[in-house]
């Protein structure tokens, strides 16, 4: 972004992190990198997206005005990429903006400066999907090791259907992870390196597990208590590490048990109380292991491994001799 800023208005940019970032409350915390800049002698707030998955704009507009009436001047979004219509809309609601190497939108001091718009990347050969992801760490979960197996029994497993089961072994042989081979009508996955390098090969097209995180008092329904939950993020690398337990405990829950929940009456809270939990949203099913008082650790590693806490990555290491190779 510095180097962008470089290039188009020919300044060098100062940022530094923003020190009162600690005292916002938790969702802001972990929705955004703050930083400050100085633009044309005016002082900027930059919320820098760390989100696995973008808030609807509604919500981010909400999130950005809360920004602002705490920091006192104007707060700027930053995020790798905007497809048209997100952009459209934030230009419609007037709130600053920029994707670095693309477009510089910040009507208050009258720019926008527009290049070229990068299309979010496909799931297919960029990403693997939740899915595939899901059925891969299954697969090098499993002990002891096979690098031969059926996808077919893993779908099964995790209640996908066959539909899915053909997307996730065209993205897994598309990425080199693994090669399809048949015998009979049963279709095999060989995976060619060993389960450390294949996790290693594999890591660049993974994603976080999280797609949202809330604040939420516990319930009474033991659908919502261990063993039918398992602990995740801090609380879950503390339970495998040194790392020391976090001051509430999170949880993470599949949308079904999330939906579940809701109709039991969870409540959302706008942010962090008193005795309230913190609760994770997954892409899919946090119980990939059966018989596991936490989410796997290579799902865990995942949702982890950008957290710039020294702590936390030294854990990730604890973590680490764990996996099951």
């Amino acid at each position: 972004m510095k180097r962008y800023l470089h290039d188009v208005l020919g300044i060098t940019a100062k940022v530094k992190r923003w020190a009162d970032g600690d005292k916002l409350p938790y969702f802001l915390q972990a929705a955004f990198d703050l930083f400050e800049l100085e633009l044309l002698n005016r002082p900027l707030l930059l919320a820098i997206d760390r989100q696995a998955d973008k808030p609807a704009l509604a919500g981010l507009r909400a999130q950005l005005d809360k920004l602002r009436a705490l920091a006192g001047y104007p707060v700027v979004y930053v995020t790798g990429t905007l497809a048209s219509y997100e952009r459209k809309r934030l230009i419609e609601q007037k709130v600053p903006f920029i994707v670095p190497g693309n477009q510089l939108y910040l009507p208050e001091l009258g720019i926008d400066l527009r290049e070229y718009f990068r299309q979010r990347p496909q799931a297919a050969g960029i990403m693997l999907s939740p899915a595939t992801q899901a059925m891969l760490i299954t697969a090098l979960m499993r002990t002891p090791w096979q690098a031969d197996w059926q996808p077919a029994e893993v779908i099964t497993e995790l209640g996908y259907t066959p539909m899915t089961l053909s997307r996730a072994v065209k993205e897994l042989t598309g990425a080199g992870i693994a090669t399809l081979h048949n015998e009979g009508r049963v279709r095999w996955l060989k995976m060619e390196r060993p389960p450390a390098e294949t996790w290693e090969h594999a890591k660049p097209l993974l994603r976080t597990p999280v797609k949202r995180r809330f604040w939420a008092h516990p319930i009474t329904t033991t659908t919502l208590k261990p063993p039918h939950v398992r602990l995740a993020g801090l609380s879950a690398l503390a339970f495998h590490s040194m790392l020391t337990e976090p001051p509430w405990p999170v949880f993470a829950l599949s949308p079904a048990q999330c939906k579940a929940a809701t109709h039991a009456g969870m409540k959302i809270l706008p942010e962090q109380q008193p005795g309230a939990f913190e609760w994770q949203i997954w892409q899919y099913n946090p119980a990939l292991v059966p018989d596991s008082a936490t989410v796997d650790p290579l799902s865990l590693t995942l949702s982890l491994q950008d957290d710039a806490d020294d702590r936390v990555q030294l854990a990730l290491g604890e973590l680490k001799a764990r996996f099951p190779w």
